[in-house]
């Protein structure tokens, strides 16, 4: 296994560049100006600023994205901070920091695009109270 600290996904793209660095700053600097610690809030300012998508995750690396069940009455994350821990037809399965337990996705109830998070910058993300827990009806 790879050791976590390589763990740099590139987008789809091979001739695409990005810049990392000024990411985690500008994550704080934007959740600070905003002075709320609304989820909604808070994940509206990771998906601009958290800004390289992909449409499928790759294990092992760590996405965030906006998450809709289909099954009633069943708790959900709808802002789940995921380490990809497989792909398969249906969807993928995912460790779940906010839950603490792997979860499984499917593709139909994923909206919008993952977003791409680094393990550096990892600490940033979870230091960030973005988590909505919620029954689905």
């Amino acid at each position: 296994m790879a050791d976590p600290k390589d763990r740099v996904f590139l987008p789809e793209s091979p001739d695409a560049t990005w810049e990392f660095e000024s990411r985690e700053k500008e994550l704080r600097k934007k959740i600070d100006a905003i002075n709320t610690m609304d989820p909604d809030d808070l994940m509206l300012i990771i998906m601009e600023v958290m800004n390289v998508e992909v449409l499928y995750p790759q294990p092992p690396y760590f996405y965030t994205f906006v998450y809709k069940p289909k099954t009633p009455n069943i708790t959900y994350d709808q802002y789940p901070l995921i380490e990809c821990q497989g792909l398969y037809k249906w969807g993928f399965r995912g460790f779940n920091f906010h839950w603490r337990k792997s979860r499984n996705y499917t593709w139909a109830e994923i909206i919008g695009k993952l977003h791409i998070i680094r393990y550096d910058e990892m600490n940033t993300m979870l230091s960030i109270p973005y988590q909505k827990i919620l029954i689905n009806k």
